[in-house]
């Protein structure tokens, strides 16, 4: 293993895995259905495929419903899960199983614009225990710049997987699209994972996903999750904070966002995906930094 991939594993799997757990993921076999990231997504999909989480006679959590990973802390039997095997990751392409090149295994790639990532990011490493808090949102943003959070490098992460698609069964969804037009973002992904739903299917996913109620479905919210299972610092914060798109203009400086924007520019200048900053701009947001 190199040096690189050691830091990247210690990083990802620190408090929670050890290396032998690293490598039994990275070479696992197992049938995967489908592959996401997001706790929203997570939720999504339990209502697609699960009418018993959709009409909420069947009270499951979502992270039971479509388990992390490489966060296994209810200790779920992946190797002999039932159809349809159904998992969510933020891991890197290259620490992903290898069984999920050239399958039929389908990955959803969420991806958000990367300063309302850094600042939901802030929030939430200095809510978790877990996790090392900063004091303030330079601090945090020199560690997030440099790869040293939680799933390292945000640039080399979706830069990654989306040079790597070719390898995999892959669709990318922006989280920005999602907000604006969650209806057809949610039949999007149930053409993608070759669902057929009823329009009366479809609106009973759209009422549950949207952030707002899903605030509000104790399966979906994660905040018992949080205080039993996972430890925060206090009781002030909620792993659903605000999901609003744009959040940063209220918490970065002139100069911070400045910056922000001249690396972004460096590293992404010739990424095809593209990214939308503020909704209410959306027509000059459209890839570049504003």
């Amino acid at each position: 293993m190199s040096e690189h991939l050691k830091q990247v594993c210690y990083t990802w799997f620190d408090h929670y895995y050890s290396q032998l757990l690293f490598k039994a993921i990275l070479g696992m076999k197992t049938r995967l259905s489908v592959f996401i990231g997001t706790i929203w997504t997570q939720q999504i999909l339990s209502l697609i495929y699960f009418e018993g989480h959709r009409n909420r006679t069947e009270k499951w959590d979502t992270l039971d419903r479509v388990p992390f990973l490489e966060y296994n802390i209810r200790k779920v039997d992946i190797e002999n899960r039932p159809s349809p095997r159904l998992f969510s990751s933020h891991l890197p392409y290259y620490l992903a199983p290898k069984s999920l090149k050239n399958n039929k295994a389908k990955i959803i790639y969420v991806y958000r614009n990367p300063k309302d990532v850094l600042i939901s990011f802030f929030h939430f490493s200095n809510l978790m225990v877990r996790l090392e808090a900063s004091n303030t949102l330079e601090n945090f943003m020199e560690k997030f710049l440099d790869g040293k959070v939680v799933g390292s490098l945000w640039f080399d992460h979706i830069r990654g997987w989306y040079e790597h698609k070719n390898d995999f069964n892959i669709l990318f969804m922006m989280y920005e699209d999602m907000k604006k037009d969650l209806r057809s973002s949610i039949l999007k992904i149930s053409s993608f994972l070759e669902k057929d739903l009823s329009e009366e299917e479809v609106d009973a996913i759209v009422r549950q996903a949207t952030f707002e109620n899903m605030k509000f479905i104790p399966q979906a919210n994660y905040n018992s999750i949080l205080k039993n299972e996972f430890g925060t610092r206090n009781n002030e914060g909620a792993f659903l904070r605000k999901g609003a798109v744009g959040d940063w203009k209220h918490h970065m400086t002139v100069e911070q966002s400045e910056r922000f924007d001249r690396i972004f520019q460096e590293e992404m200048k010739d990424f095809p995906l593209k990214f939308i900053w503020d909704l209410n701009d959306e027509a000059n947001s459209n890839h570049s930094a504003k």
